[in-house]
């Protein structure tokens, strides 16, 4: 919910409620007193106008699920509104003698402070239902984010693990690149020790054919 609109919607209810108390005193007054106090409602009620307009220029900048429930609840505001106009209509209206205005006063006003203290009751439902909604919106897109922040977290695990599986990878390739390059020095070490053994038997024999070739020769002298 908006900061600026619950500020906007405090100073109205405020307002609202002051107005109405201004409607009931107006009423039964007459001359100059009256004459005052009906210019102090058209002061509050172009000062209510001003509100509404605040609110519903700030409920219409706000995000689509956001603004369906403040507009809601502005109309009931707007309704509210039209209702103190009414009274202030009914108040200053000149055309009503002395004797209805007294009717006025002992019937016709106690039916629209009824209808108006209806009208309240039920702006009040209304706004804790609205209420309600916004609390399930927030609580709504509070699980939201949470479950954004849990899909993000399971991302860099996974993110981590690949990582690792990588490395891994590339791990078992220099273990194997090692194991090849060992492979190719133990068969290279092996040839030459082949190679020694074919040379260092070659080098014996010659010697041993020498050495009975001496002995002959020298035996046969």
């Amino acid at each position: 919910m908006s900061e600026v609109f619950e500020g906007y919607e405090r100073q109205y209810c405020e307002l609202s409620a002051n107005l109405s108390k201004k409607c009931t005193a107006a009423s039964l007054l007459d001359g100059e007193q009256k004459k005052q106090k009906v210019s102090e409602i058209k002061v509050g009620i172009d000062e209510a106008e001003s509100l509404i307009r605040k609110m519903d220029l700030e409920a219409r900048s706000l995000q689509p699920n956001v603004k369906v429930v403040l507009l809601a609840k502005l109309r009931e505001y707007k309704s509210d509104l039209n209702n103190l106009k009414a009274e202030l209509k009914r108040i200053t209206a000149t055309n009503l003698n002395q004797a209805a205005r007294d009717e006025l006063l002992e019937s016709g006003m106690a039916d629209a402070l009824t209808v108006s203290a209806d009208q309240r009751a039920r702006l009040m439902m209304s706004t804790g239902r609205l209420n309600k909604s916004s609390d399930r919106i927030r609580e709504g897109r509070r699980t939201m984010l949470e479950t954004e922040e849990l899909g993000v977290s399971i991302l860099q695990d996974l993110h981590q693990q690949r990582q690792s599986l990588l490395h891994a990878d590339n791990t078992l390739h220099g273990v194997d690149d090692n194991i090849s390059r060992s492979k190719k020095i133990l068969t290279n070490i092996s040839r030459r020790m082949s190679r020694n053994k074919w040379i260092i038997g070659s080098i014996i024999a010659a010697l041993v054919v020498a050495i009975i070739l001496i002995l002959y020769f020298k035996l046969s002298k």
